[in-house]
């Protein structure tokens, strides 16, 4: 059946419906494990929890937000040229389950390790192929193009909103390894229907790598990946010789590298014969609209951090006789999302070529996303910080939160492919990732400042100096303007 004539799900093509339900499980696992996870980390073992301090389980939790996205580089190259998209998404789903299971065992935290390792492992493998394997099933002049990825969307916000409310419930109300093992269940339901689907309804070019290792590549990138072993065994060996081998040390470490890859990126693109004059002056262009995707991703990410942890000490979660379970609160970011994107999507249409540039979105985004922070000083400042406040206060912030994400994760996406350097297209897209990896490793650094009695302080600084780099921003916009070279 040819592209444009197959219209089985709705006017789209069959195998949309594949990937949007495949996407909707894998988020549902993800988030609802995620909604749960923190909680899971500190609440005294006499709770069912694994008695972590709350500093080391905040940043675990950030470290491990940052892991997901920098290993979403594995999955694009395993896609392209090793496996092909569909047998790398398949084995990334195994993975996530089985990282799941780990984590319904009550096996302490050696299985709370190995479940990140695996979780990590499998969505970068899943996570970038989904959305390629979606462009696959339109031609390029096929109109329903866009709609078809409004769809998926939809399938991950539906996923994401509705897995806090069931997961959370279950892990917060019941049992925390009754939650985790629900989020189990859900990647397996996922992988039954992409398993059956898949092979009737996918485009049959993601059933092999478009860009297949030749025999001397294979041998170069075993060299390269037995070196990279090689080299953080070196580093945490080092570690324990000097009696430095812990979790804040290996958190630090994963920090680095997160911030050092983009800069080495950076550097690649900058250097390379194979960007032009025109593609080196946007290269210059992205650099601080990525800075400004780190900052906005440092505030957008403490929600399953230091709001959740708010939400769980500081908010009154009784109403009308039922206690609201912390967790809930994870469903505000999606459902802000599916609410405001129709919003949005009528207003750049409207506007038309009248619409603000990409880096004027990014400053008015950065502003937003301080103020966010700031909404939240105000009723530890009514109220002082021993006293639950309002549940509506988090409702607002997180209502701030959301239109900045809107105003930079989608037009983020856009201008990175507008930027990228024709022989970098990939890897440039990869960088976008980059960004909430950065912003996530930075998080598990600052959200140690979030302590009992300095809510207050943190809000304001970190939400302050957001506004005042958007400010900054807003300034440079005519030079970025410039430097993106006819790019709008």
């Amino acid at each position: 059946m040819k592209k444009d004539s197959d219209h089985a799900f709705f006017g789209q093509p069959r195998g949309l419906a594949t990937l949007a339900f495949t996407e909707f499980w894998e988020r549902f696992s993800y988030y609802g494990m995620k909604a749960i996870l923190l909680y899971y980390m500190y609440f005294a073992v006499t709770k069912g929890g694994l008695g972590m301090d709350k500093a080391t389980a905040m940043s675990v939790t950030a470290i491990y937000g940052s892991l997901v996205y920098l290993s979403s580089i594995i999955g694009g190259f395993a896609a392209d040229r090793i496996w092909g998209g569909h047998k790398t998404v398949f084995i990334g789903g195994i993975f996530i389950m089985f990282g799941h299971i780990f984590l319904a065992l009550p096996f302490g935290e050696f299985a709370l390790f190995a479940s990140i390792a695996l979780i990590v492992i499998g969505t970068g493998l899943l996570k970038p192929n989904i959305s390629e394997m979606v462009g696959g099933l339109y031609s390029q002049d096929d109109v329903r193009r866009d709609s078809g990825f409004s769809v998926l969307v939809m399938g991950i916000n539906m996923g994401s909103f509705i897995a806090p409310l069931i997961v959370g419930w279950l892990g917060q109300k019941v049992n925390f390894h009754l939650g985790f093992s629900l989020a189990a269940i859900g990647m397996a339901i996922g992988l039954f229907f992409y398993v059956v689907d898949g092979n009737k309804y996918l485009n049959k070019d993601d059933f092999a790598a478009p860009d297949p290792l030749r025999p001397d590549e294979m041998k170069a990138l075993a060299l390269k990946v037995v070196a990279a072993v090689v080299a953080i065994a070196a580093v945490l060996g080092i570690m324990g010789l000097m009696g430095k081998f812990n979790l804040t040390n290996v958190i630090n470490f994963i920090t680095f590298i997160a911030i050092i890859v983009p800069i080495a990126y950076f550097a690649m693109f900058l250097t390379s014969k194979k960007v032009t004059k025109t593609e080196r002056s946007r290269v210059w262009a992205y650099i601080p609209l990525f800075l400004a995707a780190v900052i906005f991703w440092a505030i957008e990410e403490q929600g399953s951090v230091v709001l959740a942890m708010f939400a769980e000490t500081q908010t009154k979660l009784n109403f009308l006789g039922f206690t609201i379970p912390a967790s809930w609160f994870q469903s505000l970011n999606p459902l802000f999302i599916i609410i405001y994107t129709p919003f949005f999507a009528w207003l750049w249409m409207h506007l038309g070529k009248r619409q603000p540039s990409s880096p004027k979105k990014f400053t008015w985004g950065l502003m937003i996303a301080g103020l966010s922070f700031i909404v939240m000083m105000l009723p530890i400042g009514m109220h002082g910080v021993h006293s639950l406040v309002s549940p509506l206060w988090l409702v607002l912030s997180w209502a701030v939160v959301e239109i900045a994400e809107l105003l930079i994760s989608p037009v983020g996406l856009s201008v990175t492919t507008k930027l990228a350097p024709r022989a970098f297209r990939s890897q440039m897209m990869s960088m976008w990732f980059l960004a909430d990896a950065a912003a996530q490793a930075i998080n598990a650094q600052v959200v140690k400042f979030y302590t009992p009695g300095n809510e207050f302080l943190y809000f304001g600084f970190v939400g302050g100096a957001t506004v005042v780099l958007g400010i900054l921003l807003m300034f440079v916009t005519p030079r970025i303007e410039k430097l993106m070279a006819g790019v709008n």
